[in-house]
């Protein structure tokens, strides 16, 4: 990519206030720098009103922490802001598009027990013992999977969970994404990881996205670098899974996906809330396809918000077509249903 258009320009890096959001946005910036060695970067560290709301489900206010953090992007405040790509809508707002995802850190979920239960595992928790979770996805597959335990909403950023955890008796194990956990250097506190039989992980889970303005060719071009084919067609599938079922942070929809000899594989499902209710299937497809030279008018073409330049675009298309067709699959099965009484009992709470 040409550094000079952005040679004299100061690049604003945006990112939430919390260590998790730093470490994260840090480590995107390092990447660029390391790429970058003429351009000058600057992380601007924003509050936004869903971080000071700590009384409501999460599933509720991250809508609030986007949109504030896209109108920085739109206001020129910030050039681009560093995401957990589970956090981000599958239908970003005009304007916009994830120009960067960068290689997939753990994608699964991980158990982290009070430090009395150290040497235990779900299955061998006592009966009734409570298991800390903000997730609606996570409750449902493990009250299916471990009817013996009961599940409790834990609010709070990382550290906040952990301290609840830790300092009080209310919880006897809590459930985090591996990838936090790992980039925060607290791998030591993960029990138990949880195999997709356990619980399939959300979409986008352990990725981190670049958030950009989708016409800001220079900063696209600057920050396509970062791009990781695998994770690209991964995240793709699974986006496109999820907004064909019109599923988002409030219903539980969970995927998990592999990419193995050319081959990539969907494996996606949805449940009712206290997971008695579900459907699951698996589809694959051919990712085989040659970079050819696109160049032209659908240069930009944006694949459920993201643009990459640098993958085949009928790879992408491939994968997307993956996502969507999984999706009807378990339309056709009553997939709908599932959902609908999902988001109602969910909005009632």
């Amino acid at each position: 990519q040409d550094e000079n258009g952005l040679k004299n320009r100061v690049i604003r890096v945006g990112t939430r206030k919390s260590q998790l959001a730093r470490i994260q946005t840090d480590s995107v910036v390092e990447m660029l720098c390391k790429r970058y060695l003429n351009l000058h970067f600057e992380i601007v560290a924003m509050s936004t009103t869903g971080d000071k709301i700590l009384d409501t489900a999460l599933s509720k206010v991250n809508d609030l922490f986007l949109f504030e953090l896209s109108e920085a992007i739109c206001d020129y405040v910030v050039d681009l802001v560093v995401h957990s790509l589970k956090d981000l809508p599958t239908s970003l707002p005009p304007g916009f598009t994830i120009g960067a995802i960068c290689k997939r850190e753990n994608p699964h979920d991980a158990v982290v027990f009070h430090p009395k239960n150290y040497e235990e595992t779900l299955n061998s928790l006592p009966e009734k013992s409570v298991i800390g979770t903000s997730s609606l996805r996570r409750a449902a597959q493990l009250k299916r999977r471990f009817p013996h335990l009961e599940f409790r909403d834990i609010r709070g950023n990382l550290n906040t969970r952990l301290k609840k955890l830790d300092e009080k008796e209310d919880f006897s194990a809590i459930i985090l994404a591996a990838a936090g956990l790992r980039r925060m250097g607290w791998e030591n506190r993960i029990g138990q990881i949880l195999n997709p039989e356990d619980c399939l992980y959300a979409v986008g889970q352990g990725a981190l996205a670049v958030e950009v303005r989708a016409r800001d060719e220079e900063i696209l071009d600057m920050v396509s670098a970062l791009h990781d084919g695998e994770t690209v067609l991964c995240c793709i599938a699974e986006r496109a899974f999820m907004r064909h079922l019109e599923g988002g942070c409030s219903v539980p929809v969970a995927v998990s996906t592999m990419l193995k000899d050319s081959q990539l594989y969907l494996t996606g499902a949805v449940y009712s809330l206290d997971g008695s209710d579900s459907l699951k299937d698996t589809m694959q497809t051919d990712v085989n396809y040659p970079q050819q030279n696109e160049e032209g008018p659908n240069d930009n073409t944006q694949y459920v918000g993201i643009t990459a330049k640098n993958i085949p675009r009928h790879a992408q298309e491939a994968a997307e077509n993956l996502g969507v067709e999984l999706a009807r699959l378990l339309l056709s099965k009553g997939a709908k249903r599932i959902l609908s009484v999902a988001k109602q009992l969910n909005d009632a709470r």
